[in-house]
């Protein structure tokens, strides 16, 4: 009940109950503090622009290739997964600007490729890079 007046009639109460505003942002805050980590979880890749000409190098890049079978070379040496990542952190103590290139058959899972790209990244690498065919024409 609202305040009352001498004569017993209730009167007008022109306060703004500010309850159940501070309940819904309170849900909000919630809510973008749960889905907030789950939007910056990603692989940022940068994709070759594809042209007629090469596109220039400073130094050599590491070129990681997966085959059809899901086997990983550097620079066409076969390594298992975990070798891949030793080999990784080696080239990354020593020079920790260099490319990398990823090259996937793609009839690859689309997962293994993922898996590869976040081991590279683990290391500490930035520069990654995809190598793709260019479209051709009819």
């Amino acid at each position: 009940m609202g305040p009352v007046r001498s004569n017993g009639r209730k009167k007008l109460v022109s306060d703004i109950n500010v309850t159940p505003m501070v309940d819904v942002m309170l849900v909000l805050l919630i809510i973008f503090m749960v889905t907030a980590p789950m939007m910056t979880q990603g692989v940022n890749v940068e994709l070759p622009e594809t042209t007629a000409k090469s596109l220039r190098q400073e130094e050599k890049p590491i070129v990681i290739t997966i085959s059809k079978e899901g086997n990983i070379s550097i620079n066409n040496i076969p390594l298992a997964r975990a070798l891949m990542v030793q080999e990784l952190q080696k080239n990354y103590n020593s020079n920790k600007n260099q490319p990398i290139f990823l090259r996937a058959d793609k009839n690859v899972a689309y997962g293994h490729v993922v898996t590869v790209m976040a081991d590279i990244k683990s290391v500490g690498f930035d520069k990654i890079g995809m190598i793709t065919k260019p479209p051709e024409k009819e």
